[in-house]
């Protein structure tokens, strides 16, 4: 009986997966984002995270457990030195999955797995507007009719003036 084995076997022998999960979590630690299937992402964010979270205590022992889940130094080095100083102060939710469509081939549901503090695009706070053939051709008339508007109040003031000294 499968009573409580809720995990996804992903089609795999129980030693492929591991050693698939932990090839996806080396390429995600060192390239920051990838992109795969959806049933891939979800079980590699159960997989990851917690590795993550024991990289926030930069311990002997904790550099051995994680080198026992991952086996790559290069790998180990930049999860406990870049990434763990990102998600010091982040109690949890150290990825992000966002679907992109589906795959040509097979129709999978594809995604990109990302660390959430990475993401340059996300971070930036103030995007620059794209400017269209429409936008500027608004712009272009706007800037012919803000001079022309600033010159009769100039023409007041100055009118205003002498009125004002003659008094």
């Amino acid at each position: 009986m499968r009573h409580n084995k809720k995990f996804n076997h992903l089609g795999r022998t129980a030693s492929h997966r591991q050693a698939m999960l932990a090839n996806m979590t080396i390429s995600l630690i060192m390239h920051k984002r990838i992109t795969t299937t959806l049933a891939k992402a979800k079980a590699l964010k159960k997989y990851a995270e917690p590795l993550i979270t024991k990289s926030k205590e930069d311990t002997t022992n904790s550099r051995r457990v994680v080198f026992s889940y991952l086996q790559d130094k290069k790998a180990v080095t930049e999860l406990f030195t870049v990434i763990a100083q990102k998600v010091a102060d982040r109690p949890g939710g150290y990825t992000r999955i966002i679907k992109t469509g589906f795959r040509a081939g097979d129709n999978a549901p594809m995604c990109f797995i990302e660390l959430v503090d990475f993401d340059e695009n996300m971070a930036k706070t103030a995007k620059k507007a794209k400017r269209t053939r429409r936008s500027s051709k608004k712009s272009a008339e706007n800037a012919a009719e803000a001079p022309a508007a600033e010159a009769p109040v100039a023409e007041e003031k100055a009118d205003e003036a002498p009125a004002e000294s003659a008094e």
